[in-house]
């Protein structure tokens, strides 16, 4: 029985998805060697949670997977020390903003005229029609 500490881990799931996306423009192997992987099947065990990524892969594995680094490294971090503790590490450093993230603060504050607005019921309802929930 082999064992996959981290196959419930939501990094494991997103390197799984990411690399099923990136598949037409680039293989597992490129995004192996961007990362520093010597060995291409260290992607395959992250994405089946055999293994979990160090926390100093993390710059290089958002750039091979085309994503944020925050958002990684927040998902890293996770599976690294487990969910409370990296809740803990939030609450002390402050919650990663991603650069998506960013956009939509900066439209928001385009959109009031930096007012500063109060997140009302109705604005985030509005919010979650856009994402269709």
């Amino acid at each position: 029985m082999t064992m996959k500490p981290y196959e419930d881990t939501r990094l494991a799931r997103y390197v799984d998805r990411r690399v099923l996306e990136l598949k037409p423009t680039k293989s597992q192997a490129e995004i192996a060697a961007l990362v520093g992987y010597t060995n291409a099947n260290m992607i395959t065990m992250i994405k089946q949670g055999s293994s979990k990524v160090a926390l100093d892969r993390v710059p290089a594995l958002a750039h091979a997977l085309e994503a944020d680094p925050a958002f990684v490294m927040r998902l890293a971090l996770e599976q690294a020390i487990g969910r409370t503790a990296a809740e803990a590490v939030v609450e002390v450093f402050g919650e990663p903003v991603t650069a998506n993230e960013v956009g939509w603060l900066q439209a928001i504050r385009q959109a009031s005229n930096n007012t500063d607005p109060r997140l009302t019921s109705r604005s985030e309802a509005a919010i979650r029609t856009i994402f269709g929930k």
